[in-house]
């Protein structure tokens, strides 16, 4: 365990020699910022106009609606209470069925 902790600190030691030789020389190549150090610099965010967000906004929906095409929609089927009352009693039904079943194997 010693010999590890060891290992880990000599890594430790160099990763931080590498990290002064990267701050010494990043200047030298133009770099200057520690994000470019990291793993690339970030850009300034570009910010759209209301009307620029709108067009887009519409040419997306429009793709949308191209691809979905111009389906109308299902009518709504509605049952009559009648039909609901039958479904009703055929299930009741077959839970009476199936705790007779239970009940006769218990």
């Amino acid at each position: 365990m010693a010999n590890i902790a060891e290992m880990v600190k000599e890594l430790q030691q160099e990763r931080d020699r590498l990290n002064q030789a990267i701050a010494a020389l990043a200047p030298l190549a133009g770099e200057y910022k520690k994000a470019a150090i990291r793993g690339g610099a970030t850009r300034p965010r570009r910010t759209l106009s209301a009307t620029a967000r709108r067009r887009i906004s519409i040419a997306q929906k429009a793709r949308w609606a191209k691809v979905r095409g111009s389906k109308t929609p299902a009518p709504v089927r509605t049952m009559s209470q009648a039909a609901r009352n039958k479904i009703a009693a055929a299930q009741r039904a077959r839970w009476a069925k199936t705790r007779a079943q239970q009940k006769k194997a218990a």
